[in-house]
C-alpha cells in the first residue's frame, strides 16, 4: 500500500534531518533536526484557564513547545497533566487564555471562531479513538463530509474520497456503511476522511484505544506511511508501545512539557 499525500518538504532535506533525529541540541534542549526543518508549530508561554466554582484551574501553565514540518511526534503524560486541553489548542479547538501558538508562521491564538474553523478545515485533520463516522453514510461518504466545507463540487468530493480510500487499503469498501465494516476498518475510514483535504497536521487521539493489538499495529503502520509521505503527525497516548512508533515522545505533567525523548 502506498500513501500519497501532499508534502512541501524537499526531500533531501528530509533525509538530512532524519539522520539528526537522535541527536539533542546542546542549548536550546529539542532535537538538532529542527533546526534543520521548517517549524510548523511554535507554541510560547500558552496558557489555559478554566474557572471552577471560585476556584481557577490552571490546565495549561506557561508551556512552550516546538514541532517541525514532517515530524511524528506522541504527547503522553498522566490524567490531568493537559495533553487533552494542548490537543484541543493544537486543533484550533479551543483558544488559550494567554501565550502564542504559531502555525505555519501564523499565531492563531485568539482569532475568532470563524477563521479558527477555516484553518482547521485547511490544516488539520483529526482521527479519534472513537471514530465519529455517521452511521447512515457509506465510507465514501462519510470521507467526502470535509470537502462540503471546503466548497468543493460533489462529483470533485466523491472523486477525491475515492482516492483517499484507495490509498488506506479500503477500494472494496467503499460502499459499506460502519456497522458493515470491522474496528480497523472503521478507524481506516477514520483516517482518510483526516486526510482527504490533504492537511498539513494529522491530530490523532487515542487512535487505538478501541482496537485489538494486531489491529492497533496496523493503524499504527499506516500513521507511520502517512508521516513518510510528507505529513506532520502529533498522536496522544497513554501507551507506551504505542508512542514507541513515534519519533520523539513529549511528556506532560500540571500543564508543562516536563521532558522531550527521541
Amino acid at each position: 500500500m502506498v500513501i500519497r499525500v501532499h508534502s512541501n518538504i524537499h526531500r533531501d532535506r528530509h533525509s538530512d534531518a532524519r539522520k539528526l533525529e537522535f541527536t539533542q541540541h546542546p542549548e536550546l534542549n529539542i532535537p538538532l533536526y529542527l533546526c534543520l526543518v521548517k517549524t510548523l508549530i511554535s507554541i510560547e508561554g500558552l496558557r489555559k484557564t478554566y474557572h471552577v466554582g471560585s476556584q481557577d484551574v490552571h490546565a495549561l501553565d506557561g508551556l512552550d513547545l516546538s514541532i517541525g514540518q514532517n515530524e511524528y511526534v506522541a504527547l503522553m503524560g498522566p490524567s490531568g497533566s493537559g495533553k487533552s486541553t494542548l490537543m484541543n489548542v493544537l486543533g484550533c479547538l479551543d483558544s488559550p487564555t494567554a501565550g502564542t501558538y504559531h502555525l505555519n508562521q501564523q499565531n492563531v491564538a485568539q482569532l475568532e471562531e470563524d477563521a479558527l474553523a477555516e484553518i482547521r478545515n485547511r490544516e488539520i485533520g483529526f482521527v479519534f479513538q472513537t471514530f465519529n463516522l455517521l452511521p447512515r453514510y457509506t465510507a465514501l461518504e462519510n470521507v467526502a463530509l470535509p470537502l462540503i466545507y471546503a466548497g468543493f463540487s460533489k462529483e470533485e468530493r466523491l472523486e477525491r474520497a475515492a482516492e483517499v480510500l484507495r490509498t488506506v487499503g479500503l477500494a472494496d469498501r467503499m460502499e459499506h456503511k460502519p456497522n458493515e465494516l470491522s474496528g480497523g476498518q472503521r478507524q481506516r475510514v477514520a483516517v482518510a476522511r483526516a486526510l482527504v483535504n490533504r492537511p498539513s497536521i494529522i491530530l490523532a487521539d487515542e487512535p487505538t484505544g478501541n482496537l485489538d493489538t494486531a489491529t492497533s499495529l496496523e493503524i499504527m503502520a499506516l500513521f507511520g506511511e502517512i508521516q513518510a509521505a510528507g505529513n506532520t503527525v502529533i498522536l496522544v497516548t497513554h501507551e507506551e508501545d504505542i508512542a514507541a512508533f513515534a519519533h520523539r515522545v513529549i511528556r506532560l505533567r500540571d500543564g508543562k512539557v516536563e521532558s522531550t525523548s527521541d
